[in-house]
């Protein structure tokens, strides 16, 4: 099958030049076209974007779902694949969502996808971490929520959900100073936009949750199959959803002292 199935891929990005090329490039292989929605970007994103074959469109910074909703709306399909601006997708994938649409539209309107770690050393994370995502979507069924803070639909009530074997390699971070940054950022949105937990529970949760979170990660998530990086990411995971407690905490104690 040498033609490209009828599906959009979106990509928000800012100050994203380390993987956007081939992160449009690896879409290419299987979407009609690749639209990147750039907020800003100080760096060369924008340039690299463009000559790898996607449409960049400017806009500023909206939150995430609502960033979503923006780049939905510059898409020329109905069907989307929702990608990262460190999301790769593999050829397996690419193969695999090329034989859905063979014989026409596909049979589910919602396909789920596995986000595999791709560490800064190592082979990549494949059945751990628990990351899945449904990225793979027809907007006549389900859009992104209007939202932000959060980027991830739920499915409405009786839409029919697939998944798929193969995977995206995220390649989540470059080295930890990479990645606390990203998790102090998504932490302070978190804790800024989201509805606050009591007081209470969020004392609790400072006291309490932090050994809960990386527990998660190592054992209840399978990163303890990932040797050095696979601990290190999950205290460092942890860590970060520990964070959005404390910060969310500050948030309540300054509404109160208005």
């Amino acid at each position: 099958m040498t033609a490209k199935p009828p599906l959009s891929a979106y990509i928000r990005a800012r100050n994203e030049a380390r993987m956007i090329a081939d992160v449009v490039k690896a879409a290419l292989a299987v979407a009609d076209e690749v639209v990147v929605v750039d907020s800003g970007s100080s760096d060369d994103t924008a340039r690299l974007a463009q000559e790898a074959g996607a449409r960049v469109v400017k806009q500023d910074w909206l939150g995430n779902g609502k960033q979503k909703r923006f780049a939905e709306n510059q898409c020329r399909h109905d069907w989307l694949l929702d990608l990262d601006a460190d999301e790769i997708v593999t050829d397996e994938l690419a193969g695999e969502i090329r034989a859905l649409f063979k014989t026409g539209a596909p049979p589910k309107s919602i396909y789920e996808i596995e986000l595999a770690i791709a560490p800064p050393f190592g082979k990549p994370w494949r059945g751990m971490g628990d990351i899945v995502r449904s990225k793979l979507y027809d907007r006549r069924v389900v859009r992104a929520p209007d939202h932000a803070a959060w980027d991830q639909f739920v499915a409405p009530a009786g839409a029919a959900i697939g998944a798929l074997d193969g995977a995206i390699m995220h390649h989540a971070f470059a080295d930890t100073e990479h990645l606390i940054d990203k998790l102090n950022k998504n932490s302070s949105t978190r804790a800024r936009e989201l509805t606050p937990k009591p007081a209470p529970i969020l004392v609790l949760r400072i006291f309490f949750g932090l050994p809960f979170y990386v527990a998660k990660r190592y054992l209840l998530n399978g990163l303890f199959r990932a040797g050095v990086y696979g601990f290190a990411f999950s205290m460092m995971s942890g860590f970060g959803r520990w964070m959005r407690d404390v910060k969310m905490y500050e948030r309540v104690m300054r509404e109160r002292a208005k």
